[in-house]
């Protein structure tokens, strides 16, 4: 199943150290020029060592009409990570901002983000409880996500209090 991602999945695992987790669930993530750029600019991390192993992947767009469609609304990492998953018909979109997720539905494509790769590895054994790995993308990351929403994925895991 090809993969693609939007940054902030990828920035979000990394800055509460768990990145390994879309490694191990999907074994190569797909990533746009734009999304690269993106990373690359944060001084939190450092984005080249992730990409030595070669699990994630650097691919340009062709699409240019699809994409001039879309960056007025989104910015630049959302709407080629958009483009690129329609391009490659993934089988999954990594993003996690709420217009974009809006638009990929809308193009057909089946969208995940942080919380549900989070659900993905409970699911699997790869982390005992996701309640500790929101708090820290919460506190560490400055992920948002609505009390609603984080009880809803908190009820998916069988960890609401």
């Amino acid at each position: 199943m090809i993969i693609v991602s939007d940054t902030s999945p990828i920035s979000n695992l990394l800055k509460i150290n768990q990145l390994r987790l879309l490694e191990e669930i999907y074994q190569s993530v797909i990533i746009p020029e734009a999304v690269y750029r993106e990373l690359k600019m944060s001084n939190e991390f450092d984005i080249s060592t992730v990409l030595i192993p070669g699990w994630i992947q650097i691919r340009q767009i062709t699409d240019h009409n699809l994409y001039q469609s879309l960056i007025s609304n989104l910015d630049p990492g959302e709407a080629e990570a958009i483009v690129l998953a329609k391009e490659l018909n993934a089988g999954v979109l990594l993003i996690d901002e709420r217009k974009g997720r809006k638009k990929a539905i809308a193009l057909g494509l089946h969208v995940t983000g942080v919380a549900g790769i989070l659900l993905i590895a409970k699911g699997v054994g790869l982390v005992p409880a996701i309640m500790p790995l929101l708090d820290e993308l919460e506190h560490k990351a400055g992920f948002w996500m609505g009390i609603e929403f984080r009880n809803y994925i908190l009820e998916l895991a069988n960890e609401l209090p």
